[in-house]
């Protein structure tokens, strides 16, 4: 069906009054910050639903100075005729182009437009972006919207006008938002949650979406509401009152060409604006264009983000493409049956992908990390966008912030001499006000914050509370949840005692647990031929999960430590995880020979690698064995290193070692004198898989992407739900309650309170005791954190008269007879209670 589009015109006199006010706040004595602050908020496209009106801003330094004529500078929006189908993979659309002027002010660009639509729930809206005239190389460019609200076909297509207003008018959530106490600023201080459930969307949601997510909470509250009992899978998602998903902005894209060119957003070459030779510049050509869409198929852990549309949700993560589906997860979980569960966003602010180069203006960015590009928080214009990004994000409904790397927030302090933290900005972005409907919340914010980290050492000297000393109401990352926890180790809970003893003396403002997207990777990373736990199972994948999703840790936590706990779904349905993305045409071959190996060693045992359905790009291509795969990375991740990531070398490497010549003696003498090459001419042997023999640099990108896209496949937890230990899975939720149920034990421990160590070579234990601040309830607690098993006698070591206390939970297989004296094998945990009169 082909639609009526109606025309779209600048409104002159409505543009005049956007222009008035940007010259007011320009020549007001704020500071330049101040004044940047006020501008963020009118940039980008705002619909008008009570006049139709869309006010649209652009800032573009690139544009400022007076060298690009006015008549090279337009607004482009491109208003589908045809509806689109949000879950199609491909499909070609008619659209109609239309060029409108905007009104240049300074390094500004303002209008108000009648005869933009505006996207909704069901229909999508009119796309929009500026194209100009590069004076330098006569090509017509881009400015995308960085501020934009929907991105339905990634960050290098044209932004969506959309309702917001309309959005959040009809949210089915509004009431939550008024509730809590409310400051002498009339912003309502959001308060933190007891617990925290992490998961990635793409491999925590059913069909990788949000909206799966949001239909699987609602089956749950179904079920609750009607007391039908869950699954053991089901029960790994409840019991928690916050969710914190990794993050859900867009995300880096991949920059090899596919089968329809680049992109999402595909125009036909014919259509792309030019410059005309004779009047030498642009001569826009509006009318009806056909435009190929592409779903976006992205697979990224999340923290690959380039900064640009960082206030819209990654398309990747939306089944419908539509901003609503994320409000309607959020409607769901404030909504939950047996109480609100608060929802975080995971920001990463702190850096930029390289791609970032190709997306934000040169004032965004200040120059290479190891991460990418540094960005410029100093500036104040890029200062005040980021905060508005993040405000923008804030308004969907979100009840936290955790703040990525913030140890990366950092600048030049020319008073000082000295390159220092800026922990302005961190406050900055913790004081960010939410506005949703009548209410304004201030939002609580955790940050992940190692500094020195990357110094030499950084583990060891860093104190995890730069932040919360200067302030109080602020969380951190704890050393035991930071990236480098390897629990799989023979004695590292002995060897981690120092710092679990800081958690018990302050750990009030700490993340606490052993579970996360960072740890789990962590443990796939650890050397096998190291002393390994072997208590905790028979074959590497077992001692992996039983690590991270380990009883006496989960009792530790959740029993007995002071701050808030999280877990990271991956540990607790015990599935893979790892350094998942398809988006690197660059530099994909090396990631995944840096990551393959131990993901394949430490989660996939040959039964799994065997089955049909999984891994079929990789076996496609002709890695039909387990072990030949596992041995190919290893060679391959040597000739990288050797070859200072050098893939044309590399892939000469595997023909010279692999191919037809590889058992000249010439090639076998020079593969004694290269690790590289010994690793590869291991695979020489009868039956090898004929790929082996035809890799280039082609086949090796191939590869690359190909297992990426495997192992995000295998890492999705509902594979796991039919192994899932019912046991173990209610021992967790059984802890998630106490917690819930004894508020009192988030805070460090007092003066009376106990916390010690049995350690030797033998075995480790921590056992403690802990009372009430109203002297009405006591805990004592005792975990077996590795070693031989060993008889617990809680009487004698914490001095107890156990007449009146009762278990509360025991980890599965823990047998006691008499609470006087009792067995705890490795793993296993008690926590026990005693109720007095005040």
């Amino acid at each position: 069906m082909v639609a009526t589009v109606s025309q779209i015109q600048l409104v002159t006199d409505e543009t005049q009054k956007l222009l008035n006010w940007a010259s007011q706040v320009h020549s007001s004595e704020r500071s330049v910050f101040e004044k940047a602050q006020l501008l963020a908020t009118r940039l980008g496209a705002h619909y008008r639903p009570d006049d139709g009106f869309t006010e649209i801003g652009f800032w573009a330094p690139e544009l400022g100075a007076d060298m690009v004529q006015p008549k090279n500078i337009y607004l482009e929006l491109l208003t589908p005729k045809q509806s689109i189908e949000p879950t199609r993979s491909v499909q070609t659309i008619r659209f109609h182009r239309s060029a409108v002027q905007l009104e240049k002010q300074g390094e500004y660009f303002w209008g108000v437009l009648a005869g933009v639509k505006a996207g909704t729930p069901q229909s999508f809206g009119s796309f929009y972006w500026l194209r100009y005239l590069d004076m330098t190389t006569n090509e017509v460019k881009v400015i995308g919207d960085c501020l934009a609200y929907s991105l339905p076909y990634g960050v290098y297509a044209p932004a969506e006008v959309y309702d917001m207003v309309s959005m959040q008018r009809d949210r089915a959530d509004l009431a939550y938002f008024a509730q809590g106490e409310t400051s002498p600023d009339g912003v309502i201080q959001v308060q933190p949650p007891s617990h925290i459930l992490q998961l990635h969307v793409n491999t925590a949601s059913p069909d990788g979406t949000i909206a799966g997510l949001t239909e699987l909470y609602q089956r749950l509250a179904k079920k609750m509401r009607q007391q039908e009992p869950l699954t053991p899978a089901e029960q790994n998602f409840v019991g928690y009152d916050a969710i914190q998903p990794l993050p859900i902005e867009p995300t880096v894209e991949y920059l090899g060409k596919h089968e329809l060119g680049h992109g999402f957003f595909i125009f036909n070459t014919a259509d792309e604006a030019e410059m005309d030779p004779e009047t030498e510049g642009i001569e826009p050509e509006v009318g009806d264009i056909k435009i190929t869409l592409k779903k976006p198929d992205t697979q990224n852990w999340g923290y690959d983000i380039v900064i640009y549309g960082c206030s819209a949700t990654n398309p990747a993560v939306l089944r419908s493409l539509r901003p609503h589906e994320l409000v309607e997860f959020i409607e769901t979980l404030h909504n939950f049956p047996t109480g609100p569960i608060q929802i975080i966003y995971d920001i990463v602010y702190g850096h930029a992908d390289n791609q970032a180069l190709n997306l934000l203006n040169g004032r965004f960015l200040k120059g290479p990390n190891m991460y990418g590009q540094d960005v410029n928080h100093q500036n104040p214009t890029v200062r005040a966008i980021l905060l508005e990004m993040q405000r923008r994000k804030n308004d969907t409904g979100v009840d936290g912030i955790r703040v990525d790397g913030a140890q990366d927030f950092k600048f030049f302090n020319p008073l000082s001499g000295r390159v220092e933290y800026d922990d302005q900005y961190l406050s900055d972005m913790a004081e960010v006000v939410q506005t949703v409907g009548a209410q304004q919340r201030r939002l609580f914010a955790i940050f992940e914050d190692g500094r020195p980290w990357p110094a030499a050492g950084w583990e060891e000297i860093s104190t995890y509370r730069s932040i919360v000393e200067f302030k109080p109401d602020a969380f951190q990352w704890g050393p035991l949840i930071f990236a480098h926890n390897t629990p799989s180790l023979k004695g590292f809970w002995d060897q981690k005692w120092r710092r679990v003893k800081e958690v018990m003396q302050f750990g009030a403002n700490w993340i606490t647990g052993c579970g996360n997207h960072d740890t789990l990777r962590r443990g796939t990373q650890v050397d096998p031929t190291l002393e390994i736990n072997w208590n905790l199972g028979r074959i590497l994948p077992e001692v992996l999960h039983h690590a991270y999703d380990n009883p006496a840790i989960t009792l530790l936590t959740y029993g007995f430590s002071p701050g808030l706990p999280m877990d990271f779904i991956n540990c607790t349905m015990q599935a893979p995880w790892g350094f998942l993305r398809n988006t690197d045409d660059r530099y994909g071959v090396k990631v995944v020979a840096e990551e393959a190996g131990g993901f394949l060693d430490w989660q996939i045992i040959p039964e799994t690698y065997d089955y049909p359905e999984l891994f079929p790009r990789v076996k496609g291509m002709g890695f039909t064995q387990l072990a030949e795969l596992r041995q190919f990375v290893r060679g391959l991740d040597d000739a990288i290193a050797e070859t200072n990531y050098d893939l044309d070398e590399v892939a000469q490497l595997c023909q010279r070692f692999l191919g037809a010549e590889a058992e000249s003696e010439a090639v076998q003498q020079e593969a004694q004198k290269r690790k590289s090459a010994a690793e590869l001419q291991k695979l020489n042997i009868p039956g090898k898989s004929k790929i082996l023999t035809e890799l280039d640099v082609t086949k090796l990108k191939q590869f690359a992407k190909a297992f990426m896209e495997d192992a995000h496949e295998i890492c999705n937890v509902w594979l796991q739900q039919a192994v899932i230990d019912p046991e173990q899975s209610a021992f967790n939720l059984s802890l998630r309650q106490f917690r819930q149920a004894h508020p009192w034990l988030s805070d460090n421990l007092t003066e009376g309170d106990r916390f010690e160590r049995i350690s030797n070579a033998d075995h480790t234990l921590f056992y403690g005791l802990r009372q009430a601040p109203d002297g009405t309830q006591s805990v004592a607690m005792v975990a077996h954190m590795g070693g031989e098993p060993l008889t617990v006698s809680l009487a004698d070591w914490l001095a107890l008269d156990l007449a009146n206390w009762h278990i509360a939970i025991a980890s599965p297989g823990v047998v006691v007879e008499r609470l006087t004296a009792f067995e705890l094998k490795d793993s296993q945990a008690l926590l026990l209670t005693q109720a007095t009169e005040p």
